[in-house]
């Protein structure tokens, strides 16, 4: 059964808001309650801190050995594929989605982007990634960065936009 726009965020507002009951110590449960929410299946290397927060669910993707500290945010209306080995900190938030900037369209749509996170990347806390951005292999994105554009492989980003610091 397909689901609409509006019953595909409720699903997860209610997969997410069981997910965010369980206990830590619990990760068994933790993983089948993401596979719910993501609809795959997540590797028993997979780790997660709830919360969590998911607009959709469906249409987020997890490598193994990743690791989700409390309080992320996963905006997933447009893709977000997240590679084996990531480190994910506390109150990060990806968002694959958005409205048009123009008044009179801003109510009317929404504009959305695949955010991809390569092999091996960390998001420091409370970093936040916008839609279309693609994070190099090996890559740092510093606590609090805001990363509108693409972060090249084995670099340090930081900063408001985020900006190369230096390379690894």
């Amino acid at each position: 059964m397909k689901l609409t726009f509006v019953e595909r965020v409720q699903r997860a507002i209610r997969l997410t808001e069981e997910l965010n009951a369980l206990r830590y110590a619990d990760q068994e449960a933790i993983r089948a309650a993401w596979s719910d929410l993501t609809g795959q299946a997540v590797d028993e290397t997979f780790h997660l801190i709830p919360p969590v927060y998911s607009d959709h669910g469906v249409n987020i993707r997890i490598g193994r050995n990743v690791f989700v500290n409390q309080g992320c945010r996963f905006n997933d209306i447009g893709g977000i594929e997240i590679g084996d080995d990531v480190m994910i900190g506390p109150a990060v938030s990806l968002i694959s989605s958005g409205h048009p900037v123009d008044p009179d369209e801003r109510r009317r749509g929404v504009t959305a982007a695949p955010i991809r996170i390569g092999r091996n990347v960390w998001i420091g806390a409370s970093a936040l990634v916008l839609q279309g951005v693609t994070i190099g292999e090996d890559a740092v994105v510093a606590a609090g960065a805001v990363v509108t554009r693409d972060v090249p492989a084995r670099t340090l980003v930081a900063g408001v936009p985020a900006v190369v610091i230096r390379e690894i």
